[in-house]
């Protein structure tokens, strides 16, 4: 007996379809790392001054400022700063903590290690029972400046004296030639340099094509690929020097190519602020 044709164009998928644990834009939307930080300090009963005063046994800096950044979402923990506040708060599975994974070996419900957090802070009240701190690394730390502001749209006067935080890291992880950083701001230097992330940045006053630094232009700060032109010629005259040499005209690029290349306009306040390194 004939069977019966298949119709054409149809397909039948051998694999399960795959279940979305985490969305890591949705949680930065969401500032779940932020708020978890915070239920996890005020579940300890530490103010945002004592539970930065902790974070220093663990070799990191930050002001009760930078906490409260955190904890709001106006910035964003790097690696090594998440495994000091791991320490410092006493996570032990920081990757189901902060990211709301089911834990795979747990074998009580949420009640159930409630009742196990609850007799560990009895067994520690006691005296006798006193919580492993565990031990600091023999990793060399260095205060560095970091930007209390992202690089961004709107961010006027954003390398001031004032705009500036110190902020602990292992010296392996700042390079050498870095005079400070810089909180990326945004999703218009996607796909290499993410929001939330900090930049590293010599002081410098000129770059060449291609390379990425940080400027202010017309009371903005930005993070930008620098690139040159030939100037418009409506303004050639404005980069023309006494001796009848014209310069290039500035150009800032993104790398998401959602956003337009910003011409830089002689008329307005411009400033090279230093290269991006690594």
């Amino acid at each position: 007996m004939a069977g019966k044709k298949k119709q054409p164009g149809t397909a039948i998928s051998v694999y399960p379809a795959k279940k979305q644990i985490y969305d890591s834009v949705k949680e930065r939307e969401n500032n779940y790392i932020g708020r978890r930080i915070q239920q996890a300090r005020t579940s300890r009963g530490l103010s945002l001054a004592a539970f930065a005063e902790l974070l220093s046994e663990y070799g990191l800096t930050v002001h009760r400022q930078g906490v409260g950044k955190w904890e709001l979402g106006g910035s964003v923990p790097n690696a090594y700063q998440l495994i000091a506040i791991c320490h410092a708060l006493e996570i032990e599975d920081g990757i189901e903590y902060f990211t709301g994974a089911p834990k795979k070996s747990d074998e009580l419900n949420e009640a159930g290690m409630k009742k196990v957090a609850e007799y560990r802070k009895d067994l520690v009240a006691t005296g006798l029972y006193k919580p492993r701190r565990m031990p600091a690394s023999e990793v060399l730390y260095v205060e560095v400046d970091v930007g209390i502001l992202g690089a961004s749209v709107g961010t006027e006067d954003f390398l001031d004296e004032g705009g500036f935080e110190k902020v602990s890291f292992p010296e392996s992880a700042v390079p050498r030639n870095a005079d400070f950083g810089i909180r990326v701001n945004g999703n218009s230097m996607e796909p290499v340099y993410h929001d939330g992330q900090i930049v590293w940045v010599q002081r410098c006053e000129t770059l060449e094509p291609g390379e990425v630094g940080i400027f202010e232009y017309d009371g903005n700060g930005y993070l930008k690929e620098y690139d040159e032109r030939e100037p418009d010629v409506g303004c050639a005259e404005d980069f023309t020097d006494s001796n009848g040499s014209v310069h290039m005209q500035p150009v800032l690029v993104s790398y998401n190519e959602k956003y337009a290349p910003i011409v830089v306009s002689p008329n307005a306040p411009f400033r090279i602020a230093g290269r991006v390194v690594t």
